[in-house]
C-alpha cells in the first residue's frame, strides 16, 4: 500500500513528491478509526508553521482533508460504527498521508458525512468551511441584521464565508479581484423559500485599482461603517513598496479600520499584521475588535484537541448543506 509524501531538503528549495511504500497498519487503537479513503483534498504544507511549532520531519504527509467509509473501530469509540461514511481534517503531527488507500485516525478528528454530499465535495470544501464557521461564529458572533464584508469573495473561503454570513441573515458585502469573479458572485442565487435572491449586497469590483473600497462600503451602510470584516491579507506598506501585482488589490489596513463600524470585528489571515499607536487609538474608539484567523487553531492545543473540528464540523454540514 503507497502513500504520498514530500520532502524539502533545505529552506528555499522546492519540494519533491514521493510515493513511499507502507507497511501493514498497526493494530487498531482504542480511539482509532481505521478509514478507507474515498477523496483526499491537497491543501498547503506550511513548513514554516511546522518548523515553529518544531514538527519539521524529513518526510511530510501529504493530503489532510480526507472522505471515506469506516472499516473498523476501537473499543472506546463511541461516535462511528463500520460503513459510516466520515469526513475529517488529520491533525498536524498526524504520520498518515491522506492519499493513501487506508488510514488511522483518532475519532474526535472525524465526523459523519451528510447523505447529500459527494465524496469529493466533502473533502475539498471541509477546510474552508470550519474556517468560515470559526470566523463567523467564534470570532465575530455574525447574527441577523449585521453586516459583513467578505474580501476575495469568489476563492472557496469566500464563497463558503458568504454564504453562511447570509444564512445567519445578515448583509454581505464582497470584493472581486476580476471581472469573472465580479460576475460570479452577482450569480450567487440560492433559492430562498421558492425565491432566488442575490447573496451579495454590493460586489465592489477593485481589480483596476481605482475603487476605493473604504468610500464604497461607508456608502453601502450609509455611513456607520461594517460590521464585520474578513480579509484575504492587507497592505501594510504603501504601493511602491509592494512586491506583486496582486498584494496591489489588497486594501490597506487603514482602510479596513476606516469602514469598520463601532463595535465591529475584524477578522484577519495577515499573520504579520503591524498596527501604530494611531491605528490601536482609532480602533479603541471604536470599541472595536482585531482576531486572528489561524487554519490550525483547534490542531495547537492539546486541551482543545479535536474540539473545535467535531464541533465545527457538526453544525457547519448540519446548518449550511441541506
Amino acid at each position: 500500500m503507497k502513500a504520498l509524501y514530500c520532502q524539502q531538503n533545505s529552506p528555499g528549495e522546492e519540494m519533491t513528491f514521493v510515493f513511499q511504500e507502507r507497511e501493514n497498519l498497526p493494530p487498531t487503537r482504542d480511539n482509532d478509526v481505521k478509514v478507507q479513503v474515498r477523496a483526499c483534498a491537497l491543501s498547503w504544507i506550511d513548513t514554516k508553521l511546522l518548523s515553529e511549532i518544531k514538527l519539521e520531519k524529513e518526510l511530510l504527509p501529504v493530503g489532510r482533508e480526507i472522505s471515506g467509509v469506516v472499516l473498523e473501530v476501537g473499543r472506546k469509540v463511541t461516535f462511528f460504527q463500520p460503513d459510516d461514511e466520515v469526513v475529517g481534517i488529520l491533525p498536524l503531527d498526524s504520520e498518515e498521508s491522506g492519499l493513501c488507500e487506508v488510514i488511522l485516525v483518532h475519532e474526535h478528528y472525524l465526523v459523519r458525512k451528510p447523505e447529500k454530499v459527494c465524496w469529493v465535495e466533502a473533502a475539498g470544501t471541509v477546510r474552508d468551511g470550519v474556517r468560515a464557521y470559526t470566523a463567523l461564529h467564534y470570532l465575530s458572533q455574525v447574527s441577523p441584521g449585521k453586516t459583513v464584508l467578505v474580501m476575495d469573495g469568489a476563492s472557496p473561503f469566500g464563497t463558503i464565508a458568504i454564504q453562511l454570513a447570509q444564512h445567519r441573515g445578515a448583509k454581505v458585502i464582497s470584493t472581486a479581484y476580476s471581472l469573472e469573479d465580479k460576475q460570479y458572485l452577482e450569480r450567487l442565487r440560492p433559492p430562498v423559500e421558492g425565491i432566488r435572491q442575490p447573496v451579495v449586497a454590493r460586489v465592489i469590483d477593485v481589480s483596476n485599482g481605482k475603487i476605493d473600497v473604504a468610500e464604497s462600503c461607508l456608502e453601502e451602510t450609509g455611513g456607520l461603517g461594517v460590521d464585520i470584516v474578513l480579509d484575504a491579507g492587507v497592505k501594510l506598506y504603501s504601493a511602491e513598496d509592494e512586491s506583486t501585482s496582486k498584494s496591489q488589490l489588497l486594501p490597506h489596513k487603514h482602510d479596513i479600520i476606516t469602514l469598520l463600524g463601532v463595535g465591529g470585528h475584524w477578522i484577519t489571515t495577515e499573520k504579520n499584521l503591524q498596527l501604530d499607536p494611531p491605528d490601536s487609538h482609532t480602533l479603541f474608539l471604536k470599541g472595536a475588535t482585531v482576531s486572528f484567523l489561524n487554519d490550525e487553531v483547534w490542531n495547537l492545543s492539546n486541551l482543545q484537541q479535536g474540539k473545535y473540528l467535531y464541533t465545527h464540523l457538526r453544525r457547519y454540514y448540519g446548518e449550511i448543506i441541506k
